[in-house]
């Protein structure tokens, strides 16, 4: 199971193959391969060989199975490489599984590496089925030829994919029925490819040596068959019967289980694209959940830079989106009426007093009626502000990351994020003690990290055309200014392009996690 240690230098980001399977293997995943090999791991990359180039290069996970008495040593690696580790909600957490994720800085790409220190398999989302096969398998691992990891033997991954087949590919299984052509394709394009590599006398030999020598002949006539393994409805029973002694669950409590994780994640998808409500789904911050804001004035980027690092992590752990402007972002209930009569209140509005951003703008400060709207429209978003805050801290509270658009402060009483009412003289003492008790809680709850984005005048005017320019400069001023105590502070070119932006703000977050 031992093998001699051997250094595998592969230059950062270089192709380690022609043609249509050539991909830049990440520099962070070369490097920790090299380090397993400097101390000996008993592993190897477990999946179909087909898709080992997509995985070094970051584009899907990295299954690597893994000799139980090298753990320690692998979990130590991963930690000197600066892996994560993210635990799994409950409802999904497998004991012999663990997800660990890193951050490879030339690429800015997350690193996904899947640890399974046992053989599993089943419905997509409960591996109910052991497979006893870790010592033969890991024993009979080979180097890649190319690339700087071991894989299987030829005959295991051919016996996987008969096995995987038989276990994975089921109408009972409610993710699998959704995906059924997809996997019936996967199956196909990796037999196919097995098929002109294999010799039949060493899969029946492999076979003799996991399910038993009564199995040997039907599993090596099935998979040279010409018959789709889907529709080998013989073998896939009889393999199913086999494995039976090695499920975790009895079959109708394994129904059960697998349909009660697929609408759990059916509601986790639903409340990922459209809720957004606080709760864990998928996979959490270890050690909690952290807030990043990101602020700036308009024309700065902020929209932009939150999509980008939100649809970048998004995938890997749970991320709650907020938006605490009263723009086009999405608004909470509070706010949701007074914000469909804006456009007829501007146009019933020629001018704005002093003090405004957008529009044609006057000398003259606010007046009664206009004192009074505002009043209404700062108690809505005062109350908005309060409830998305909650929402906040609940969420980092269940190890969610939650990335927002702008902050609330009251550092600054002429800043948009800032209080409103202090700007009219008309606004009752109540009121305006009620806006800013909503404002003070969110000093009380700081961000984690504040990414600022800094831009000059010139460049936020050129963006934003419609804003007055003194407001403009007033604001960059003030965004200069803030502090936010109890947060981290980064500033940000913003006038740098905006995968230098990205970049920096990537780093930045993982530094946080």
């Amino acid at each position: 199971m031992r093998s001699e240690t051997r250094n595998f230098a592969a230059a950062p980001q270089k192709p380690v193959a022609t043609g249509a399977e050539a991909r830049p293997i990440l520099s962070l995943l070369a490097t920790l391969l090299d380090d397993f090999e400097r101390e000996n791991v008993a592993y190897c990359y477990w999946k179909s060989s087909r898709r080992l180039y997509d995985a070094l290069a970051g584009g899907t996970d990295l299954d690597l199975l893994v000799d139980r008495i090298d753990r320690d040593v692998v979990e130590r690696l991963l930690g000197d490489r600066g892996f994560k580790f993210f635990p799994p909600v409950a409802s999904r957490q497998h004991p012999a599984l663990a997800s660990y994720i890193g951050y490879d800085d030339p690429s800015g790409r997350l690193v996904h590496v899947h640890l399974h220190f046992n053989l599993v398999s089943g419905d997509a989302l409960l591996k109910d089925f052991r497979l006893p096969w870790e010592s033969i398998v890991l024993a009979r691992a080979i180097r890649h030829a190319q690339l700087p990891i071991r894989i299987l033997d030829p005959a295991s991954e051919a016996l996987l994919i008969v096995v995987r087949c038989a276990l994975e590919l089921r109408w009972t299984d409610p993710i699998a029925v959704r995906h059924w052509s997809d996997l019936k394709r996967k199956f196909a394009f990796d037999r196919e490819i097995m098929v002109a590599r294999l010799d039949p006398a060493a899969l029946r030999e492999r076979v003799g040596e996991t399910l038993g020598s009564g199995l040997a002949d039907t599993v090596v006539d099935g998979f040279f068959a010409r018959r789709p393994l889907e529709r080998q409805i013989r073998l896939r029973r009889r393999l199913r019967k086999t494995l039976a002694p090695n499920r975790a669950y009895n079959a109708v409590e394994a129904r059960l289980r697998s349909w009660a994780r697929a609408v759990s994640c059916a509601a986790g998808n639903l409340n990922r694209r459209f809720v957004h409500l606080p709760r864990p789904w998928n996979r959490r911050a270890n050690g909690g959940g952290r807030i990043v804001a990101v602020v700036g004035v308009d024309g700065s980027g902020k929209s932009t830079v939150t999509a980008i690092i939100r649809d970048w992590l998004g995938p890997e752990v749970d991320v709650l989106p907020m938006y605490f402007g009263t723009g086009d972002g999405r608004p909470a209930l509070p706010l949701w009426p007074f914000k469909l009569m804006v456009p007829l209140v501007t146009r019933c509005l020629r001018t704005k007093p002093r003090g405004a951003s957008h529009g044609r703008i006057s000398d003259r400060p606010a007046g009664l009626v206009y004192s009074m709207m505002m009043m209404v429209w700062a108690t809505a978003v005062a109350l908005e502000k309060r409830h998305k805050l909650r929402t906040t801290q609940r969420a980092v509270s269940r190890g969610l990351v939650v990335i927002t658009d702008r902050y609330p402060q009251d550092e600054d009483l002429g800043y948009s994020d800032g209080p409103l009412l202090p700007r009219f003289a008309y606004a009752p003492r109540p009121v305006r003690r009620f806006e800013a008790r909503c404002y003070a809680l969110a000093r009380r709850l700081p961000p984690d990290l504040v990414l600022k984005l800094d831009v000059t005048p010139e460049t936020a005017a050129r963006r934003e055309p419609d804003m007055n320019p003194v407001v403009i400069r007033q604001r960059i001023a003030a965004v200069r200014r803030l502090a936010f105590p109890g947060a981290r502070v980064v500033r940000l070119n913003a006038e740098r392009p905006l995968a230098e932006i990205v970049r920096a703000a990537k780093r930045e977050l993982w530094s946080l996690l």
